[in-house]
């Protein structure tokens, strides 16, 4: 039996088991109609022209520190979008052959988890720091602790790039961080009582123990593609679970503000089903990658994912580039999954870049919707996107674009090499557009303040 087998054996049961969790939680919130409240949403991200507080949301005490840490949002999404930016600039270099470097792992592991455990945890820190307090009615994680977290991730960037440390004080240092947040999580919904939220303490979870599982095994010159499958379906989950409740309740406010009829439905038994499908197709492509069952379970979940997204109407938003982008994100996440279950059937696409219709497409376009709307909202101005955000959008749907129909990596040319690059200059050049753009914002005081 080989290594990875084992790795599987050992875990197939706690993927079962709490597959079993998660679908209970899904179960409830189907049946709890109040389930998406406006709690469901941080406060803050509305526009400054309608800022008003209703009983059942929370008010915090003012916070008088520097305003870099008085949010999660703050200090993660500038650093995520800094790092994301310039990190995959770095990659096309070092594939080309350009220049040299002593990463604590080989450049091709180094490039896969970085982008994995560095770049979308600092981007998923910042949207749950934020939105749980909204969640659990509880202070938010602010000033010191706030940046412990941050320059605790931070080093874990370094300690990646230049072991300085060796390497496994550089890997305990890494994996620390995302082990904290998920420890965070749990507290919050703990304390809270906030029981449906559970499913997200549970992803993270996961997500945790799959850096981990990365590290030891590249520590170990092992494989890590168990790891990289764990951590790309909990992606996955997390697009499909709260990305599928952002867009359609943003959806929903804008045409609503517009007095339109037809106002989509935020969660419904097609929204349950589609989740499950997903569960059941991430734990079959875990498990068994390259089983003839994943193909077709992905394929049946990516459809499922098509239809729930055309049920929410995208194309009535098109006046508001904020809102349509959550569902280009979202479209991303179907023709992932299709794509993918596709490439294990021998059609279409190689898994490599099929894989990259979630990373540089469905996350990439995703997290930039996100942390242009919570910029923006959270920091009292209107939400709407200027010409630079749209640009942001259009950049990095280019570069997704570019990097999904280029040749095989592994077998480049000068031609790969053109189209890589391309994709790099785009894709993160949106992330450093958003910086330099929107980095003000995060930095300043908001303005009802």
């Amino acid at each position: 039996m080989s290594v990875r087998d084992c790795q599987v054996d050992r875990l197939w049961p706690v993927l079962v088991d709490h597959s079993h969790d998660l679908l209970t939680s899904l179960r409830l919130a189907a049946e709890n109609h109040s389930v998406m409240s406006s709690k469901e949403i941080p406060v803050a991200d509305r526009p400054a022209t309608a800022q008003s507080q209703s009983d059942d949301e929370p008010t915090f005490p003012p916070y008088a520190g520097p305003s870099f840490l008085s949010y999660g949002f703050r200090p993660f999404f500038l650093g995520a979008a800094v790092f994301g930016g310039l990190a995959i600039l770095v990659w096309v270099v070092l594939l080309a052959g350009g220049v040299q470097a002593e990463f604590l792992y080989s450049p091709r592991e180094w490039h896969v988890h970085e982008m994995l455990f560095g770049f979308i945890p600092a981007l998923i820190a910042g949207f749950l720091l934020t939105a749980m307090p909204n969640w659990t009615d509880r202070m938010p994680l602010r000033g010191t602790p706030l940046l412990v977290m941050f320059v605790l991730w931070l080093a874990g960037r370094l300690l990646m790039a230049a072991p300085l440390a060796g390497a496994p004080p550089g890997a305990i240092i890494d994996g620390a961080f995302l082990v904290l947040l998920a420890v965070y999580v749990w507290r919050e919904i703990i304390a809270a009582g906030c029981w449906d939220r559970a499913p997200i303490g549970v992803l993270v979870s996961f997500y945790a123990c799959a850096n981990i599982l990365f590290h030891l095994s590249a520590l170990r010159a092992m494989p890590t593609d168990f790891s990289e499958r764990l951590a790309l379906s909990v992606m996955t989950l997390l697009l499909t679970i709260i990305g599928g409740r952002l867009t359609p309740t943003f959806t929903r406010e804008f045409l609503a503000g517009r007095n339109m009829m037809g106002l989509p439905e935020v969660f419904s038994a097609v929204d349950a089903a589609t989740i499950v499908l997903v569960l059941l197709a991430a734990i079959a492509w875990i498990a068994q990658p390259e089983s003839v069952w994943a193909g077709i379970m992905l394929l049946v979940a990516g459809i499922a994912s098509v239809v729930r997204l055309l049920r929410w109407g995208g194309w009535r938003t098109s006046e508001e580039p904020l809102v349509l982008i959550l569902h280009v994100g979202y479209g991303w996440v179907g023709l992932f999954l299709m794509a993918l279950g596709a490439a294990i059937l021998g059609v279409g696409f190689s898994i490599e870049n099929a894989v990259h219709l979630l990373t540089t497409g469905a996350m990439g376009t995703m997290t930039l919707a996100v942390m242009t709307r919570a910029s923006l909202g959270h920091t009292g101005r209107v939400r709407h996107a200027d010409r630079l955000t749209v640009m942001m959008y259009l950049l990095v749907t280019i570069g997704a674009m570019l990097r999904i129909f280029s040749p095989h990596a592994e077998t480049p040319t000068a031609l790969t090499y053109t189209i890589l690059s391309l994709s790099a200059l785009c894709w993160g050049g949106a992330y450093v557009l958003f910086a330099l753009h929107y980095g003000r914002y995060l930095v300043r005081p908001s303005l009802d303040e």
